[in-house]
């Protein structure tokens, strides 16, 4: 007996002809829901377990209120290169902007105690927001900076502002280098919300403490853990023997 792939499936097949051929490129949309149902002959969820696929498979990405596109190719970034997001984004030939989430100068915790070498009863300044590029979420990062190094920090606009510039320019401070951890991990509801993502889409999650100079010594001045979407975003690495 013959076998009969699922109506989903032909329909996924299609769209993806249509992407490998050039007949779509990268950026254009894709036809809407209804069109796709009435050229292909299926019903609406057909269709979207078809692009909800290509979604999570990285073809085809969504705009809230304008469609769905189709995604070119993954921006890359030097896993070792310690820039700001902001600078990556640049770098990549894209605008960047930035959502804050929140921001404020709380109690350190102890995780943050020891990884800042801070004393107990010290303050940190705790800044969350979701970065993007030409307008599209591509990380979530929380970070907390030792207040007494940055008094008045909280003052600055972070939602138009680089933190690292302003630890430069306004702080005199010296970036020199950072250690980071890198694992896998699933986006959980929240997290899908910020970058409007599916739950459970795969995620790099970086854990970080940046050491600084400042008044001539060198310096834990931030530690921060940050989630990048893995369908925008692939980080390499430059070996030599």
């Amino acid at each position: 007996m013959a076998y009969t792939p699922p109506k989903y499936y032909i329909v996924k097949q299609s769209v993806l002809g249509k992407i490998h051929s050039g007949e779509w490129k990268p950026g254009a949309a894709i036809p809407s829901e209804r069109e796709l149902m009435a050229s292909q002959d299926v019903s609406r969820i057909t269709v979207r377990k078809a692009v909800e696929e290509l979604e999570q498979e990285g073809y085809l990405y969504k705009v809230q209120g304008k469609g769905t596109f189709v995604r070119g190719e993954k921006k890359k970034q030097d896993l070792f290169s310690l820039t700001s997001c902001t600078e990556d984004v640049i770098r990549q030939g894209m605008t960047p902007s930035r959502r804050l989430i929140d921001s404020a100068v709380v109690p350190a915790d102890p995780e943050r105690r020891d990884a800042l070498r801070l004393a107990e009863g010290e303050a940190v300044f705790r800044l969350c927001r979701v970065y993007c590029a030409d307008g599209e979420p591509i990380n979530y990062t929380k970070a907390y900076l030792p207040y007494r190094l940055f008094p008045g920090i909280e003052q600055y606009d972070f939602s138009v502002l680089s933190l690292y510039k302003i630890l430069e320019e306004k702080f005199g401070v010296v970036i020199r280098r950072a250690q980071r951890t890198i694992e896998a991990v699933l986006a959980d509801g929240e997290l899908a919300a910020l970058l409007q993502i599916h739950p459970g889409t795969p995620m790099i999650h970086f854990r970080s403490v940046t050491i600084g100079e400042t008044s001539g010594k060198e310096l834990p001045i931030e530690t921060f853990y940050s989630y990048y979407r893995t369908d925008i975003f692939k980080f390499s690495i430059d070996q030599v023997r």
